[in-house]
């Protein structure tokens, strides 16, 4: 299984910020046998010239996120495909836990996922993503053998929020087994601000009926405001008090603009 090849696709749009932090993390993995692919959708920054730096190929497409990683996989040759967001850094060891956790006859592994970022907002984005660590309903595989993910016919294109969610759950509900590792991404929030947060979720809004339409149950505990997972957490969230009353105004705020969106 050190052989095996992984391909790890990500798809970018204007992505120069953090490109270059995340394809040095994916190069830097200690799992030796990797090829990325990063899919843009023509970026007038410098996007492109950061990838060919970094010696990655670079496919053009005009095309959403879940379009995006249905066509890096398609050019992938590895027995596994990994899916990456340009502004994500992983941590050395992500790639060989994801494949020796397959080695055990998982389908699928979800990689836990810690934000950093700048200013207050960051902050209360930090402390939402550690409460929802080891939470099977809000985290989502990103790294899959890539037979699986073809028998599924990848990422639903039409949509361009929950797809990850979508994705997971017609994954279990087709038998396959889904895994864990302790290797972590780093999301890079940048320093975030309460109005960038809720245009993003307005924009997801627009797709997310059609996940909410497909797996209803599901959604119904995905997408409250107050989530299971911050209750189960609440000593963590009483230890941090200023930043946790920011994550509920601010989970409010992207639940009215997500709503109006849809």
């Amino acid at each position: 299984m050190t052989k095996a090849l992984v391909s790890v696709v990500v798809p970018t749009f204007n992505s120069e910020r953090f490109l270059e932090k995340c394809l040095l993390s994916v190069k830097g993995q200690s799992h030796p046998n990797i090829e990325v692919i990063v899919v843009d959708n023509y970026s007038v920054d410098r996007t492109r010239e950061i990838a060919e730096i970094c010696g990655v190929r670079v496919v053009l497409c005009r095309a959403g996120r879940s379009r995006a990683r249905n066509v890096g996989a398609s050019y992938a040759k590895g027995e596994f495909v990994l899916f990456v967001d340009s502004d994500m850094e992983l941590t050395p060891n992500v790639v060989g836990e994801c494949v020796a956790k397959m080695s055990s006859g998982f389908d699928a592994v979800i990689i836990p996922e810690f934000s950093v970022g700048e200013g207050f907002w960051a902050k209360c984005r930090a402390l939402e993503k550690q409460c929802y660590i080891g939470d099977d309903l809000i985290e989502a595989a990103r790294f899959f053998r890539r037979s699986v993910f073809e028998s599924m016919s990848g990422y639903d294109s039409e949509l361009e929020a929950g797809e990850d969610w979508d994705l997971n759950q017609r994954i279990i509900k087709a038998g396959f087994r889904i895994g864990r590792i302790d290797a972590f991404i780093k999301h890079h929030e940048g320093k975030l601000s309460l109005r960038e947060t809720m245009l993003k979720k307005h924009y997801y809004g627009k797709t997310l009926e059609r996940y909410r339409i497909r797996h209803p149950e599901e959604a119904k505990q995905q997408l409250m405001v107050i989530r299971y997972a911050f209750i189960k957490n609440w000593k963590m969230i009483l230890k941090n008090p200023v930043h946790a009353l920011g994550m509920v105004f601010m989970k409010t705020c992207e639940f009215v603009a997500g709503y109006v969106g849809s």
